[in-house]
């Protein structure tokens, strides 16, 4: 990436410079946002967990609704304040990754669906401690499956085909965040909920880290010209997730896409202030059907052909 089109703060302008008074307030405006986009996202997990909790709404309605207007939200700010315009998706992508969204919903259904085949919705209608410890206690347990989870994906060849497919868009944007094996899908979030049931986190406890988690999950993959700083070391963001979808495995650990806390603990830390991807997708493209090949990639696991891609090192 040219450094001349860099902004003096190392981020893409959302707008073109203008002399004009409209110009000006555009550039105020995308200045704005940039700073509050990220705090208003928080402030909405905040307002929406506690009036779920408060108003005893049904999590199966709060969870998907909250989901879409994260989606709605980050998307309109991909077009008012873009880290990269050339990651904008095509009209074939649009679809592409609209299918790969689907398929993505149905290996979440179908985890929660094993989940409490397995051993029932155990998980208590109120909290047995303090929410204000049940809620930071969930959050850093699913965050540490979901982090081991994540990071076996790249080191185990066998998981590697599953996850693999997410890593094949040379672009990170929200709309292919939703590119994903069905069968990754299921196995990460199987292992996390089990997990969470498991050690017995409230439901409560539970929908206000799902609403968290989810508002992470789409928010590290925008592509937006937002920067947290300092809370880079406590919060994932897309500064960090844009190193991990890396070509340059020397750069692409962050396997935290809700904390950063684990990466520091295991080392995969690798941003500083500034620091961007080399390129984005696999080190061997041939290794996988392109994104299109929506079929081709579900079967990809099963094929003979032997992996050389950016993951198993």
């Amino acid at each position: 990436m040219d450094e001349c089109e860099r902004s003096a703060d190392g981020g893409n302008p959302a707008v073109p410079l203008s002399s004009g008074g409209t110009g000006e307030v555009r550039n105020s405006l995308a200045a704005l946002l940039r700073v509050t986009a990220y705090p208003v996202l928080l402030l909405a997990v905040v307002t929406v967990g506690a009036a779920a909790l408060l108003l005893r709404w049904d999590p199966a309605r709060v969870s998907p609704l909250f989901l879409v207007g994260t989606l709605v939200y980050l998307a309109v700010l991909e077009r008012l304040i873009p880290y990269e315009r050339e990651w904008h998706p095509g009209s074939d992508e649009w679809r592409w990754y609209g299918a790969y969204f689907v398929l993505t919903m149905a290996g979440s259904a179908l985890a929660q669906l094993l989940v409490t085949a397995t051993v029932g919705w155990i998980s208590p209608a109120e909290p047995s401690h303090h929410l204000g410890i049940e809620i930071p206690g969930a959050l850093l347990t699913g965050s540490f499956v979901s982090y081991v989870v994540h990071r076996l994906g790249h080191s185990n060849p066998l998981l590697w085909r599953l996850h693999g497919v997410h890593h094949v868009p040379q672009k990170v944007n929200v709309a292919n965040n939703g590119v994903n094996h069905v069968l990754d899908i299921v196995l990460a979030q199987s292992l996390v909920q089990l997990t969470l049931a498991l050690v017995g986190f409230s439901r409560s406890s539970v929908l206000v880290v799902g609403l968290f988690v989810a508002a992470q999950g789409y928010f590290v993959h925008a592509n937006i010209d937002v920067r947290i700083g300092r809370f880079n070391h406590l919060l994932a963001s897309p500064e960090q997730h844009r190193l991990h979808h890396s070509t340059d495995l020397s750069e692409a650990g962050h396997y935290g896409s809700d904390l950063s806390c684990w990466d520091h603990f295991f080392g995969s830390f690798t941003w500083h202030p500034g620091r961007e991807p080399a390129a984005i997708g696999l080190s061997d493209p041939g290794s996988f059907p392109g994104t299109g090949e929506i079929l081709a990639s579900l079967l990809h696991p099963w094929r003979r052909r032997p992996e050389a891609g950016r993951g198993p090192s």
